[in-house]
């Protein structure tokens, strides 16, 4: 490989489904960096990253680790990213502010689907990006099954830049398709410059030239040149895959072994040489690069006694300790590596750094001195799964409120609303773990002790027929007593109208200063109709009534209006209302025939089927599905696609409910209410 100029800071990426050895590779490379002396494992909990609490207890990472370190004389800095597909939002975050990334598989073919959301994603971005499969020393699986498989579910042309060289099963080394030269690995130690094994000439020989016909598709020159049995030179070569990584046009392919340092060198050489600079990344993603500082947060930390952390790119100019940007002060610059926090005073084009104490800033906010920068951020992944909660300790509600407002600070895809209906506080995320995490989060950091359960359905409930209605509310005490007298008409409406209040009182039989108190009885009933639910789709018309001059006043007309509401509405025939939600599920078409007994078995109805634009091999399926039947829709969802189908829903209508199971709903709201 062709000697290159330093370069300026630079960012990667680490992404991949769970379990294929991100945070390993990352421990690697630190190690071939010199920035760590010994690597650390997930078993002994001594890495880098996945320093959290929640972190450890799962041995897994549950968000973005980041490391600044420096390479051969050049700064880099790497975003490890969780690859639980709960915790996407951090690698899209982070995908936003990188010039190139890593996605991390595993030498399985059966697992190439697992990895096909990250490489759609990248794709869609247009973020350059290489594959390295990794666990080459634990699967028997050839490296072309691998490529194939993951070729199935990338829409770029992936191109591999090596071949290994075998001894029976196991992987010994590897020929490099560009320099021809032959290496043994060595664990825990640079690979050896060997003499070309004769056994692998001929794959050489055919792999080379697969590579040199995919650049050729992007090269017009090139392919005349091979079409006239010109071989381009190594360096040629070197720089063609270098552009067109940068232009997103091809995705290159290595593999190894991180826990054993296999391949891992040839990784960091090829990331050296090749990863576009700050300049070209800001260009792809239409940032001007003049002197103004401009810089983008995409991630947000509450450190403790450290305060509030705005992690940041900088995509132009220099960022120092004590500088205004959006009317913030910077207090406080850092470098991250894992856990620990490097001071510094200032922060270069390129880098990444931790602002300190910015209250106002949002993850996704753009930093400038002027405040006139505005860089395009997509929105936060939408509610899957939620959760009730409430505190252990009585009183601390207000304490829960302001931690979990950092928790969405932190994390876009998570969020808390409460439920007016049911009286709930429901937080809401990607699925079950995801909030469990939060949840964690909120003992370990905020010593917040939170139970949680299913959340309920926000039933109502509605009428059939029409009843008319009197009722008298008459209370004889010392001075004034109570008297309202009313007359009204109780009719159902159509689906969707809400409550209509309407009156047709003359000659004064109820005086106009107390209809709005006849009105407000009426509402503060329907809180709670004959069946425990909200009542909606309703009209009452106060049609006659009688006052007293001296005992009636507002109050007693409340009452006799709640009274008629009482007495009259279980004579409406009453009808428990479900919410049903429209859902659209997006899943790998393999997986598509196993809907049915999905969709039938939480009573919904399929609404038709097609093909998902913009993704090689996947549909779409449009189902209704009632609310009660949506809670773990996602686990069960996951489960039978390998972990990468999702949905999104919105709230469709209102349905009636009867039958066994609506007995059974308005039963233990009546045990409830008891």
């Amino acid at each position: 490989m062709s000697s290159k100029s330093p370069s300026g800071p630079r960012v990667a990426a680490i992404v991949g489904p769970y379990l294929s050895g991100k945070t390993s590779l990352l421990e690697a490379m630190l190690a071939q960096a010199g920035t760590v002396n010994r690597k650390g494992t997930v078993k002994e909990a001594n890495m880098v990253g996945d320093g959290t609490p929640e972190a450890k207890a799962r041995q897994m990472s549950t968000e973005l680790n980041i490391a600044t370190t420096d390479y051969l004389g050049e700064p880099w800095t790497f975003l490890d990213c969780p690859g639980s597909v709960e915790l996407a939002q951090e690698f899209r975050n982070a995908l936003m502010v990188t010039d190139t990334a890593i996605v991390v598989c595993e030498a399985d073919p059966e697992k190439a689907l697992t990895a096909g959301p990250v490489l759609q994603f990248l794709g869609e971005n247009s973020v350059p990006h290489l594959v390295f499969i990794n666990k080459m020393d634990v699967h028997g699986h050839t490296v072309k099954a691998t490529l194939d498989a993951l070729q199935e579910v990338s829409s770029l042309p992936l191109v591999l830049r090596e071949i290994p060289i075998r001894n029976g099963d196991d992987i010994t080394g590897h020929v490099d398709l560009v320099s021809e030269g032959a290496f043994e690995w060595k664990t825990g130690q640079p690979s050896q410059l060997i003499e070309f094994p004769d056994a692998v000439k001929d794959r050489e020989q055919q792999a080379r030239t697969e590579l040199l016909e995919t650049l050729a598709d992007f090269d017009d020159t090139l392919l005349e040149n091979l079409l006239e049995d010109i071989i381009p030179s190594t360096d040629e070569i070197y720089a063609t895959l270098a552009k067109d990584l940068q232009q997103s046009l091809i995705v290159p392919v290595f593999f190894g072994s991180a826990e054993q340092d296999n391949g891992v060198r040839r990784l960091l050489k090829a990331l050296r040489h090749e990863t576009p600079e700050v300049a070209a990344t800001a260009e792809r993603l239409g940032i001007g690069t003049g002197g103004e500082a401009v810089a983008q947060v995409f991630k947000t930390v509450h450190a403790g006694h450290a305060g509030k952390l705005s992690f940041a790119r900088v995509w132009s100019g220099e960022i120092s300790d004590g500088m205004t940007l959006n009317g913030s002060r910077v207090s406080g610059l850092n470098h991250a590596l894992g856990q620990k926090h490097e001071k510094i005073t200032k922060a270069d084009t390129g880098e990444i750094a931790a602002l300190g104490r910015m209250e106002d800033v949002a993850t996704g906010t753009t930093l400038s001195a002027s405040s006139s920068v505005e860089i395009n951020w997509p929105e936060a992944m939408k509610p899957l799964f939620s959760l009730s909660i409430h505190t252990a300790q009585h009183g601390d509600e207000v304490k829960l409120s302001t931690a979990l407002t950092k928790l969405i600070d932190e994390d876009p895809s998570f969020s808390y609303e409460p439920n007016k209906d049911t009286g709930e506080l429901l937080v809401w995320g990607q699925g079950e773990m995801h909030l469990l995490i939060s949840i964690d989060k909120l003992k370990n950091r905020y010593n917040l002790e939170v139970t949680s359960r299913r959340a309920q359905v926000p039933y109502k409930e509605t009428i059939r027929k029409p009843t008319s209605q009197h009722a008298r509310h008459k209370k004889q005490s010392g001075g004034h007593g109570e008297f309202g007298d009313v007359h009204i008409e109780i009719k159902p409406l159509p689906r969707g109208s809400g409550f209509d209040f309407s009156n047709t009182i003359t000659g004064g039989v109820v005086p106009k200063n107390y209809i709005p108190a006849v009105e407000n009885g009426i509402k503060g009933y329907m809180s709670r109709g004959p069946l425990g639910f909200p009542v909606v789709d309703v009209s009452v018309t106060l049609t006659d009534g009688q006052y007293h001059a001296v005992d009636s006043s507002d109050m007693a007309f409340k009452k006799a209006a709640a009274q008629a509401m009482r007495e009259g509405m279980p004579n409406c025939n009453p009808v428990l209302l479900e919410p049903i939600f429209q859902v659209q599920i997006s899943l790998p078409s393999e997986f598509t025939s196993k809907i049915q007994r999905l969709v039938s078995g939480r009573r919904g109805q399929i609404l038709g089927f097609d093909a998902k634009p913009g993704w090689k091999g996947w549909d779409e399926v449009s189902v209704q599905l009632p609310q009660s039947e949506m809670h773990d829709l996602i686990i069960e969802l996951r489960s039978m696609t390998l972990g990468v189908g999702t949905f999104q829903w919105e709230f469709d209508r209102l349905q009636e409910f009867s039958g066994k199971e609506a007995d059974q709903v308005v039963a233990e709201r009546a045990a409830a209410n008891e």
